[in-house]
């Protein structure tokens, strides 16, 4: 069955969106000049996902371009209404947030994007932050009985996230937020993550673009200067995540100290059905009940081929 795409809804009617094919997303920045070699680029791919110079020239540069004017015109209007208002004009950040599904690469997108802006003159420092560092840990998740439910919203520690975000915008010194371990698939007690002041915040997480939840009148996303979120057909996110999977397979999930070393020694045909296992009962679900529903609420979409090349990008008027 096919998936609408996000400026359609079923019923045939349009939503805000111009959706723009990448050659025609390319030569809107014809001009701009890519800040990273060959090198970088490759030292800021995801596991198994390919990224080549000539994606980052056609879609990601643009991107930057389309951020940084944002970025500004915020900083002006934000000038603007400080002197309207009698004030003395105190920089607030421009935040962005990164959705999508588990491997469909919005990390490695969320990366890119931060050392991209922070090329740019009058938006040097950059900070990212996942929202994993907002998980409840391990014991608070088992004692909730939500383990089998890591990634979905009532997975996170929601207000927590909301102050860490708002203590950014007031222009916070200092904001720390919790540092989380993919080997140990844990919150660690005793690190955190610190963020001083920067031009440009990233945000990056499944489920970023929530609304508020009942009883809630405010959600991070309602905090986001812009959004974007990550797309391709489920098939393919299924596919890239069994790949993903083989390769943590056979190297990190070799260490003894991985909470998933117990996966190391499957065999192949073993692996390739406790892949096909979690995302069947976890990680599908999630996308479709919670994630990809977020998707009409981003600023930007950017959609992916089979071969995780994006191809169609998606502008809210």
């Amino acid at each position: 069955m096919s998936e609408p795409a996000p400026n359609q809804e079923s019923n045939g009617h349009s939503t805000p969106f111009v959706e723009l094919s990448r050659s025609d997303w390319a030569a809107l920045a014809p001009t701009t000049r890519l800040p990273l070699k060959e090198t970088e680029i490759v030292q800021l791919r995801g596991l198994g996902e390919p990224l080549e110079l000539s994606e980052v020239t056609d879609v990601y540069l643009p991107v930057s371009r389309l951020l940084n004017l944002y970025a500004a015109s915020a900083m002006k209007l934000h000038k603007a209404t400080s002197d309207f208002l009698g004030e003395r004009a105190k920089r607030t950040p421009f935040v962005i947030g990164v959705a999508g599904s588990v491997a469909v690469g919005k990390s490695t997108i969320a990366r890119l994007l931060r050392e991209l802006l922070a090329r740019w003159e009058d938006t040097p420092r950059v900070e990212l932050v996942t929202t994993d560092g907002f998980l409840f840990p391990n014991a608070e998740l088992a004692r909730r009985g939500l383990m089998e439910r890591k990634g979905f919203p009532e997975s996170y520690d929601r207000r927590a996230l909301l102050r860490f975000v708002t203590e950014i915008k007031s222009g916070a010194a200092e904001v720390r937020a919790p540092f989380y371990s993919h080997l140990s698939y844990d919150i660690v007690s005793d690190a955190q993550v610190v963020v001083r002041q920067p031009d440009i915040l990233i945000v990056e997480g499944l489920n970023v673009l929530q609304p508020p939840a009942p009883g809630h009148g405010l959600s991070v996303s309602d905090l986001f200067d812009f959004t974007v979120y990550v797309d391709a057909r489920t098939s393919d996110i299924a596919r890239w995540y069994e790949e993903r999977f083989l390769k943590l397979q056979r190297g990190a999930f070799s260490n003894p100290q991985s909470y998933f070393h117990r996966y190391s020694t499957l065999s192949e045909d073993e692996a390739r059905e406790r892949a096909g296992s979690i995302w069947r009962s976890i990680n599908e679900p999630n996308l479709l009940q919670n994630i990809r529903p977020t998707r009409s609420r981003a600023t930007l979409v950017l959609r992916k081929d089979a071969d995780h090349s994006v191809s169609k990008v998606l502008l809210r008027k």
